[in-house]
């Protein structure tokens, strides 16, 4: 009777879920993970906020969830030329798409032949990688090779160019592939007369699709914040970007609020009105517009996070 009863417990052990947890585990963990959420939303709750908030009750209460007063000054001021900040997100979103894409493809290309191990220059050419990462040539070299040897100055490519390196993310698609492309398909596809050029555009990046999106997004974030190439390449208006235009817009302000005392023939109305310039809430505002599309972005990726997730913990 009792090793009947001992094998129905061991029985019902076996059936129970392995992930299963206590209520007061699972409360705990609810708990955390809501705390979590909570300090990665208030902060960018807060900055809509302020973004909404009136000057002169920011100067008065400072930062809030519940200002005394919302306006919307902020962003018709940073909205004040439609035109201009409509041309500069085109522009944005033009060398997002063409940055981030091309971006991959030279990154992946680079890294796929390090990757094989019968590639006789692996070690070379990982070692300038590696170089790469740790000196920097300067501004100067910098900006005679895209000025004066590339020519891509006042073009949307003085934009796109410099950021098509990146010694990590080329170290990290060599490990991804190395991990999750078996030696053994390559082999196969060369047997069945596949060239090198097709193995990779038809075997490693559908392959690599949790690594492509992941560092597809990373390309985006970084074209889109981008705006010292701008600033160093670009004097033709037409082809601001976001960003560039924002913080001229910024400097604006802050020129006007810190001079406007000094000029001469200014009236008090004057310093009163430039007084009550949205410096900060302007700042915030500026935040709101700028992270719009990475907002609107990243639904389309996750889904390649999660599978890249478990891809990694199927290899162990």
């Amino acid at each position: 009777m009792r090793a009947e009863t001992r094998a129905k417990t061991a029985g019902r052990a076996k059936r129970r879920d392995p992930y299963a947890v206590s209520a007061g585990t699972g409360a705990a963990i609810h708990i955390f993970f809501g705390l979590f959420a909570a300090a990665c939303v208030l902060p960018v709750s807060l900055v809509v906020i302020v973004s909404f908030t009136d000057n002169s009750s920011f100067i008065l209460y400072g930062y809030s969830f519940f200002p005394s007063k919302m306006s919307v000054f902020a962003y018709r001021f940073l909205l004040g030329d439609f035109g201009v900040m409509a041309r500069a997100y085109g522009v944005s979103a033009l060398i997002c798409v063409l940055g981030a894409g091309m971006q991959v493809i030279s990154q992946s290309l680079f890294a796929y032949p390090l990757s094989r191990r019968d590639f006789p220059f692996s070690k070379f050419f990982s070692t300038f990688i590696l170089i790469t990462m740790l000196f920097s040539g300067g501004i100067a070299p910098f900006y005679y090779i895209y000025v004066r040897i590339l020519h891509v100055k006042n073009s949307v490519w003085a934009m796109i160019f410099p950021l098509l390196g990146g010694g990590y993310n080329i170290f990290m698609y060599r490990m991804f592939f190395r991990l999750n492309v078996p030696s053994e398909l390559i082999e196969a596809s060369k047997i069945d007369g596949a060239s090198e050029a097709r193995i990779y555009a038809q075997i490693i990046l559908p392959l690599s699709l949790p690594v492509l999106a992941t560092f597809s997004l990373f390309g985006v974030i970084a074209y889109w914040n981008d705006f010292f190439n701008c600033l160093l390449f670009v004097d033709n208006q037409k082809i601001f970007n976001i960003q560039f235009v924002m913080q001229r817009a910024l400097r604006s302000l802050t020129y006007i609020q810190s001079n406007i005392k000094y000029m001469g023939g200014a009236s008090s109305e004057m310093q009163k009105v430039a007084a009550q310039l949205p410096a900060e809430t302007l700042r915030m505002a500026m935040a709101v517009f700028g992270m719009g599309p990475i907002v609107i972005a990243y639904p389309f990726f996750q889904r390649y996070f999660v599978k890249g997730l478990v891809v990694g913990a199927i290899k162990g």
